[in-house]
């Protein structure tokens, strides 16, 4: 995945999580309450693998 596809999709995902979590906050039921946590899984990849390659670039 290019940087700037993982950049696009971070935003989404972000955006996804605060949708479902405004959703909880607000009394809601989600349909699917294992998406945050797959989410939030995602999220931390993609993360991870931004900084791995800024690692790899400075040296």
């Amino acid at each position: 995945m290019l940087p700037e596809e993982r950049g696009k999709k971070l935003i989404e995902l972000r955006a996804e999580l605060t949708r479902l979590r405004t959703t909880v906050a607000s009394g809601g039921s989600v349909e699917n309450p294992g998406r945050i946590r797959e989410l939030r899984r995602t999220i931390a990849r993609i993360l991870t693998l931004e900084s791995q390659q800024r690692r790899v670039e400075e040296k």
